[in-house]
């Protein structure tokens, strides 16, 4: 993972902020603040999320202004996907993390036995999605259908949704959503 400590700090103080004012802002303890911008701990999606908003700028807006998104190939191997999921539930694997100005997260998901996205959520975002193995249950609003290799959704994302693997394995869905949320 690119080391974004500094880059956070200076966004930080550029905004003239200090980083109590950022904790109380983001929900974020200070002292976890403090060893993200001095690349202590790396923070999960949801914590960076959090600090970034409270500066004032999304995750996609931090990066494509970062100098940290330099693409230098459009190919991606495996081990160029960081995992911003949970890998024991659900793994989401995203593919073109260094491309600056994204105007879509693509990903590979694996959802594990059992896995399950959790209660209904939305965002504004269109997705769409093609399961290559397995079946998953999506649920869109008031629709659900079990999904197995070969079909695929697309749907307005501000439409309540959530995802659950009912296969006795994993199973894999590539998926884009526009604009990206990460």
């Amino acid at each position: 993972m690119p080391r974004i400590g500094a880059d956070i700090r200076e966004l930080r103080r550029r905004r003239g902020l200090g980083i109590r004012e950022v904790a109380q802002r983001s929900g974020v303890s200070h002292a976890s603040i403090s060893l993200i911008e001095r690349d202590k701990i790396s923070p999960s999606l949801d914590t960076l999320a959090a600090v970034l908003d409270a500066l004032g700028t999304t995750i996609v807006g931090f990066f494509s202004n970062s100098r940290l998104l330099v693409a230098e190939s459009p190919f991606y191997a495996p081990e160029d996907l960081p995992e911003i999921g949970n890998p024991n539930a659900i793994s989401y694997r995203m593919i073109g993390s260094r491309f600056a100005n994204r105007a879509m997260l693509m990903m590979q998901e694996r959802y594990q036995p059992g896995a399950d996205s959790g209660e209904f959520f939305s965002h504004p975002a269109q997705e769409a999605g093609l399961v290559l193995s397995g079946a998953v249950e999506v649920t869109v609003g008031d629709k659900t259908r079990v999904l197995q290799a070969g079909d695929s959704y697309y749907f307005d994302s501000r439409v309540p949704h959530r995802f659950r693997n009912v296969h006795d394995g994993p199973s894999e869905i590539v998926s884009a959503v526009t604009p990206p949320t990460y």
